[in-house]
């Protein structure tokens, strides 16, 4: 292992994580045309556990969605969701009454706190041609004094995430998505507010990189030696990381304020990189639950018996709305956005 690295290792999902990243997880599903309520059709979910269906059987899952494939409606209390649209599009539904449709490019940011309910779905909008999703969810913690805080989502669109083309030496090009944090002279929309992100000296970041073959890139240095860096390599065949081979479906920690120059293989390589300073506390998570003590979970739990949250304000549980409904969000306090 070179002195920048200080471990490689196979990626499974969900994808391992440093603090204060708690998981992440990587969604590609070649869905078929879809119905006239933009599900897939019946006879085409023969075979499959519906409402629990995770196998990938013909390419795709439909999660626990029965109709539609997605996650309806689910309670999280304590940390943060980060949704990345990389293709086709997830509708957002939840207990505040917020709702939103998100597509490729755009950022979805949830932060749970004392607890919220919301629904991921997967509208199949094309009914003449194959519908592709791909996204990244990512887990982010939040501190001990943050875990009980008001409920917030933000959409950050595709328009507002900086995109930066740099060429090398040979003429090969690196694309940089950033979705967090700073790179270089460019900075990312802010996140929620009481993101463990918000804080600039916290060093979050989130980028995703894809490379041409043969292609030469150094990722630059972490400002903060405290900040934890990993890279997941998800597409490609192989990169050459500081003079070590790695190959695809591997992740990459990185020594904290190192910089990393990184040599494609022969095919266009993509991947994903989390950066952040940990929070440095107990964690203790049950399922969508993420505290600090097993006591706190407990009183959640409860309060999720006793208030739902708010409950369900909608009249699906597999909530989607129309299929000429273009890019949206819809937030608690009744302002919208439109793209």
């Amino acid at each position: 292992m070179t002195d920048k690295i200080i471990a490689v290792e196979a990626m499974s999902m969900p994808w391992q994580t440093q603090d204060p990243f708690l998981v992440a997880m990587h969604h590609l599903d070649h869905y078929p045309k879809g119905n006239e309520q933009m599900g897939v059709d019946p006879s085409e979910l023969e075979g499959r556990k519906v409402g629990q269906d995770f196998q990938g059987k013909d390419g795709y899952s439909m999660y626990h969605g029965k109709t539609i494939p997605g996650f309806p409606y689910h309670p999280h209390r304590g940390f943060e969701t980060i949704t990345i649209g990389k293709q086709g599009f997830v509708d957002h539904s939840d207990s505040l009454g917020g709702a939103g449709r998100f597509g490729a490019g755009d950022l979805q940011w949830m932060t749970a706190g004392k607890g919220i309910q919301h629904s991921e779905m997967f509208p199949l909008i094309h009914t003449d041609k194959e519908n592709t999703l791909e996204i990244f969810q990512i887990w982010i913690n939040l501190s001990s004094r943050s875990k009980l805080v008001e409920p917030h989502y933000k959409m950050l669109w595709r328009e507002s995430i900086p995109k930066i083309e740099e060429t090398d030496n040979n003429g090969k090009k690196t694309q940089i998505e950033l979705y967090a944090g700073n790179y270089k002279s460019n900075q990312a929309p802010k996140p929620t507010p009481d993101s463990w992100a918000a804080n600039p000296d916290n060093g979050v970041a989130i980028l995703s990189v894809k490379m041409e073959a043969n292609a030469q890139w150094t990722l630059p240095a972490t400002a903060s030696e405290q900040v934890n860096n990993t890279l997941y390599f998800y597409r490609g065949n192989s990169i050459d990381v500081e003079g070590k081979i790695v190959t695809v479906n591997q992740l990459v920690k990185v020594v904290p304020g190192q910089s990393l120059t990184i040599t494609n293989g022969n095919k266009e390589s993509e991947f994903l990189i989390l950066q952040g300073k940990p929070i440095n506390e107990s964690v203790a998570s049950r399922g969508p639950f993420v505290m600090n003590t097993e006591e706190e979970l407990n009183q959640g739990f409860a309060e999720y018996r006793k208030t739902q949250f708010g409950g369900w304000p909608w009249s699906e549980t597999e909530q989607v709305f129309d299929r000429t409904k273009g890019r949206f969000a819809k937030y608690a306090d009744g302002t919208t956005e439109e793209r």
